[in-house]
């Protein structure tokens, strides 16, 4: 029984150091590293249940691949040891860490493939951002980048695939350079000037493009139709002008199209309406004019379709309810918007208002009739007693 008992005993022995090796099986240095940057680590950081953390599969020991950091301290500083050790990292994300940026050692800085920033750092620069040369991915938001414009960081790393920098203060124009391999292209919320370029056109791989809210001015490119593979695009809150391009049309995988709150003018396309995957239109607040060629059908399929705000748009009551509500006013016989009734006029609220009583209307004759009618008898009464007083004295 001694040797049984024994053996049993060693391979408890066995199981609990697998077991505590399996609890702190992340690389030493680097479960220092995050625990001075105050991320939890519990357990195994590289367990599947921790959401700021994954790790890698290598022996003996797990190096970290992705880290997210969310909701950090004030007190959390970067050290240049920390990062350091962390150089096996290929996404880092920083959400909502108010933190000061510092220089990335090259050990990390190369090792990234995906980058995310929003509302973190306090504030960027092109140089700092351009140090992250192997990205394939780079998201900034709500974090203030100083740059000439965004070309001098698009055009300094290689391999991006998707690009958002959105309200991020930035100034300059749209790039006129891109990179081939670009699906996803967001440069919303800054403040961006000048005319989109034709060249952007050339993305056959974009997917997604934000512009909106910027100072865009100029015409949508007539070559805008060259994006075949876009599926989401956004220019709205820009001064853009002119017609919408008829080469849009040729888009036909396009979900999303908002055009909303510019300066574009002409008839609203009719080829729109030819569009079979498109849920979300948006031409408010434009200056189109003319009849809106959109039947019924079209409008219910959309999940979302604004086109309010174009005073010279109208639509055919014969073709369409005035039960959708669209903004616009109906169209005469003409084409042109029927304008509106004149508000009627509510006298229960002026009432309501003014709480001075009416004035009262007095019955019978009026107090100058009275005011003659007894001078009059004064005048017949001093006559009579005058000849009665006269015939007296005789």
């Amino acid at each position: 029984m001694a040797p049984l008992f024994l053996s049993f005993t060693f391979l408890l022995f066995l199981l609990s150091t697998k077991s505590s090796s399996q609890s702190t099986n992340l690389d030493p240095n680097q479960l220092k590293a995050l625990r001075s940057l105050s991320v939890p680590t519990g357990k195994d950081p590289c367990s599947p249940l921790h959401n700021s953390t994954i790790c890698d599969s290598s022996t003996p020991f797990h190096h970290l691949i992705s880290l997210k950091l969310i909701n950090c301290s004030t007190d959390v500083t970067l050290s240049q040891s920390s990062l350091k050790t962390l150089s096996t990292l290929q996404d880092l994300q920083f959400i909502n860490c108010p933190v000061s940026p510092v220089h990335f050692p090259s050990e990390l800085s190369s090792s990234l493939q995906s980058f995310t920033c929003i509302n973190s750092l306090k504030k960027l620069t092109s140089v700092w951002l351009i140090q992250l040369r192997n990205v394939v991915s780079l998201t900034v938001s709500h974090v203030p980048v100083s740059a000439s414009g965004p070309s001098i960081i698009l055009n300094s790393i290689k391999n991006l695939q998707s690009v958002t920098i959105s309200h991020a203060n930035l100034k300059g124009v749209v790039p006129t350079k891109w990179h081939m391999n670009l699906t996803y292209v967001d440069l919303s919320g800054n403040q961006l000037k000048g005319k989109i370029p034709s060249s952007l056109t050339e993305l056959e791989n974009l997917l997604h493009l934000n512009l909106s809210s910027n100072s865009l001015n100029g015409t949508i490119p007539n070559s805008f139709g060259n994006l075949l593979s876009l599926r989401n695009v956004s220019l709205a809150s820009n001064a853009l002008s002119g017609s919408i391009p008829k080469s849009i049309s040729a888009i036909s995988g396009l979900v999303h199209l908002d055009l909303g709150s510019n300066q574009l003018n002409g008839t609203v396309p009719k080829f729109i309406s030819d569009m079979k995957g498109l849920k979300y239109l948006n031409l408010e607040r434009n200056n189109f004019e003319g009849v809106l060629p959109f039947n019924a059908s079209f409008i219910k399929k959309l999940v979302v379709f604004k086109v309010g705000e174009n005073s010279n748009l109208c639509y055919n009551h014969s073709t369409l309810s005035s039960k959708l509500k669209l903004g616009i006013a109906a169209c005469d016989k003409h084409g042109l918007p029927v304008s509106p009734p004149p508000p009627k006029e509510d006298f229960s609220d002026d009432t309501a208002e003014d709480d001075t009583p009416p004035p009262k209307h007095e019955h019978g004759p009026s107090r100058v009739v009275f005011g003659v009618a007894i001078g009059l008898s004064s005048i017949v009464f001093l006559i009579i007693l005058l000849v009665l007083l006269s015939k007296c004295c005789k």
